[in-house]
């Protein structure tokens, strides 16, 4: 589990964007802005001026010089305002165009506003998104109704993508983060109130455990350990193997942002996992890997003739870049890379989601769609006005969420892919689908008894799904 944080402020949209080479649009909206405060879980407003568009156009030429003020969207349009000056009456032509199209938009459906409010910042119509922008902050709480909290976040997003661009908007979403204390304590509530981690560790240990069986040395290379928190039950479920447990040596991978949720490196991952192993009397090893997936390399892995190998992609492949963002394609590379090393099994967790390569309306359907889901799950669980739950959803899926909209190219990490698409870059690296445990499903199973009824738990095409009504969430299954 990452740690995540969401911008407390973004500020006004003053900020270029491009149209060609040679033309340029300066857009200010002046009005009321909402910040998610986590200690009241309220929206309030930063400004309270009259909302107003400020657009300095560089008109026909490179040479024109015009700069206008219009007023705003909901503004009456005086006929005494049409000049003969012809950029007040093109500007004004084209407000009574927008004010056509919004007789279009139910302005009472926060989830069709949301849509509209995305075509208009994917057609780069500064007019319409706006408007809508100012509508949808009068619609949106972290306090409310699961698609209004949802709505909260993609509302930042939107702002973020049209006020930033490159590494700028990962500047806009850096925020004050809790303490690591306080950050893990967000990200175990998370852990216990939806199942989706759980599932996903329960399934690659399954599978994990079957295929050691009857392996006396084990090595698992695990791609992002986190808080090394997965491997628990497994040393506890090899400790009661008949005939003794193996000797278990795991590789800890990992950067630099969940060493803030541990409160340190990775060392101490490898301190708690050794003390707990001791405890079991499972002999234990552990090498720590302080780098992204994309560095990872051969001489990294320290591979020893004789062991059984596990790899665990455990929610991590969606980070690593593929061919439509860099060259390197990171993605194919790792897989081609753990084939070559001829695992026993290798364990894939992922979010069954469609948005790598999606052009943008796509994506942003697609997230609404997936997190409605998320935020209804966690509406079953936890009391709407709870402070916990507002600062999970905030430091532990919110960012996730501005990420997906605001950011493109290497600044956008999270790349989900759905099943389908997984089925074939593993294909490709050479790999074949791997059966998974009866028994381990029939657990997971029970566990779901725990929740709420609406988690539905699917075995389809040699997979596990775990989803929310009728929508898949997570997904797992095992390759070798």
């Amino acid at each position: 589990m990452d740690p995540h944080c969401i911008p407390h402020n973004i500020q006004s949209l003053d900020h270029v964007f491009s149209d060609d080479g040679s033309h340029t649009k300066n857009i200010t909206f002046q009005g009321q802005h909402f910040t998610l405060d986590s200690s009241s879980g309220t929206c309030y407003p930063v400004s309270n001026s009259p909302s107003t568009l400020s657009i300095s156009p560089n008109g026909g030429s490179p040479t024109s010089q015009h700069d206008i003020s219009y007023p705003s969207y909901d503004s009456p349009i005086n006929g005494s305002c049409v000049t003969e000056d012809k950029i007040n009456l093109k500007h004004k032509l084209r407000e009574l165009e927008m004010a056509m199209l919004i007789d279009d938009v139910p302005l009472r459906d926060l989830k069709q506003v949301l849509i509209a409010c995305a075509r208009a910042v994917a057609e780069n119509d500064l007019y319409m998104s706006g408007y809508l922008i100012e509508n949808l902050r009068e619609m949106v709480s972290v306090t409310g109704e699961p698609i209004q909290r949802l709505g909260a976040y993609l509302l930042e997003g939107l702002i973020a993508r049209l006020s930033s661009s490159g590494s700028a908007i990962y500047k806009a979403l850096k925020c004050k983060e809790p303490s690591s204390s306080e950050l893990l304590s967000y990200m175990h509530i998370y852990y216990e109130v939806c199942p989706f981690f759980k599932f996903g560790y329960m399934s690659a240990n399954g599978a994990i455990a079957e295929a050691v069986r009857n392996e006396d040395r084990v090595h698992i290379i695990d791609f992002q350990i986190a808080q090394g928190s997965q491997w628990v039950t497994l040393i506890q479920a090899l400790s009661a193997r008949p005939g003794g447990p193996p000797k278990i040596r795991i590789t800890g991978i990992d950067n630099a942002d969940s060493a803030y949720a541990r409160g340190g490196g990775l060392h101490l991952v490898g301190q708690r996992l050794s003390r707990f192993a001791e405890s079991c009397k499972v002999p234990f090893e552990f090498h720590g890997l302080d780098m992204s997936g994309c560095e990872v390399k051969l001489e990294h892995l320290k591979i020893r003739p004789g062991e059984a190998l596990a790899v665990n992609f455990a929610f991590q492949l969606h980070h690593m870049p593929d061919e439509s963002v860099s060259t390197e394609n990171h993605r194919d590379r790792l897989l081609r890379l753990v084939k070559g090393l001829s695992p026993t099994v290798v364990t894939l967790v992922e979010q069954e989601s469609n948005i790598n390569t999606s052009p943008f309306l796509f994506r942003f359907m697609e997230t609404l769609d997936y997190y409605t889901a998320i935020f209804e799950s966690i509406d079953a669980t936890f009391p709407r006005d709870h402070k916990d739950r507002i600062s999970l959803e905030q430091h532990c899926v919110a960012r996730d969420i501005v990420n997906i909209i605001a950011c493109e190219g290497a600044e956008r990490v999270e790349r989900h892919e759905l099943l389908g698409k997984w089925r074939s870059r593993f294909t490709m690296a050479g790999f074949s689908q791997y059966p998974l445990s009866s028994v381990v499903n029939a657990t997971i199973k029970r566990l779901l008894e725990q929740y709420n009824e609406n988690y539905r738990l699917e075995e389809r095409d040699g997979a596990l799904y775990l989803g929310w009504k009728s929508r898949a969430l997570v997904v797992s299954c095992a390759w070798r």
